[in-house]
């Protein structure tokens, strides 16, 4: 899966946070830090079991790609 991710470094610190996942953020001394934290936050949002009500159904929706997902100039 791949989520967007604001970053920019501010002084000695990067930061950053997911814009498909609220509540994912981090700060961090280096890119690949950062990084590597927005990734275990993503995956522990998304292993975190959400409490529901009984007759409720837990399912996915599926969206296509959007245009700026292949864009060349969105940085890896």
């Amino acid at each position: 899966m791949k989520y967007r991710a604001v970053i920019k470094q501010r002084g000695e610190w990067w930061i950053g946070w997911l814009v498909d996942l609220p509540g994912v953020n981090a700060q961090e001394r280096t890119r690949e830090r950062l990084m590597e934290s927005l990734r275990g936050g993503a995956q522990d949002m998304l292993e975190t079991e959400v409490p529901f009500e009984a007759e409720a159904v837990m399912t996915t929706v599926e969206i296509p790609l959007p245009s700026w997902a292949s864009d060349s100039t969105v940085a890896a």
